[in-house]
């Protein structure tokens, strides 16, 4: 049965919904427009009057994704406070939170293939998302001197590596494969032995 009220100026929303649903069942490759459309309970014809095709609704749930990650990833930040180490370890718990609550979300952002360049607005969102990782990064180095200080941007973007790589293999139920330990173990011993490495936190921390 057609979904009531779109017509009303949500349709744009419910369409991005849809194609969320559709990404996570599917795959972002998996579906149609013609089927977001039937899924919106709008007609072929209404999407492109929003998107010009799958790959810019697509895009826009991405961009709605890293919106959503990026509050979460500041406000994980934030919960640390005063703590530079909690405050950058919460950050790799929520990207794990983050991949389990919005699975459409997380598909679209990091696996249709969609560039966070295609548009302006997602490429802002996204800059914004990794700049709360480097954020929390500077702050753990900041007792290094500046000249034996390694780069934030480097190690950050060593963790969200990781952490995605955990999310990937173990938090996202891969047919067959079962998780050693709990990922959230996984991704703070493995935070815990990398910070450990490069010096940014005590040995015995």
């Amino acid at each position: 049965m057609p979904k009531r009220g779109y017509h009303h100026g949500n349709l744009r929303q419910a369409l991005v919904e849809a194609a969320l649903k559709l990404v996570e069942e599917k795959g972002p490759a998996g579906f149609t427009l013609s089927e977001a459309a039937r899924e919106a309970g709008v007609t072929p014809a209404a999407v492109y009057r929003h998107f010009e095709g799958r790959e810019d609704l697509i895009a826009e749930a991405a961009r709605q994704g890293y919106e959503i990650f990026a509050d979460l990833m500041d406000y994980a930040f934030q919960s640390g406070q005063p703590s530079a180490l909690a405050s950058f370890e919460a950050t790799g718990r929520a990207y794990l939170a983050f991949a389990r609550k919005y699975p459409g979300h997380y598909v679209a952002m990091f696996e249709s293939g969609i560039s966070v360049n295609r548009t302006p607005e997602l490429a802002v969102v996204a800059a914004r998302a990794s700049a709360v990782l480097e954020k929390a990064a500077a702050a753990l180095s900041e007792h290094i001197p500046p000249e034996k200080r390694p780069p934030a941007a480097m190690f950050s973007a060593h963790i969200w590596a990781m952490s995605h790589g955990v999310v990937e293999l173990f938090a996202r139920g891969a047919p067959g494969r079962t998780a050693p330990f709990p990922p959230e173990e996984l991704l703070e011993s493995g935070i815990g032995i990398y910070l450990r490495g490069m010096g940014l936190i005590p040995p015995d921390s």
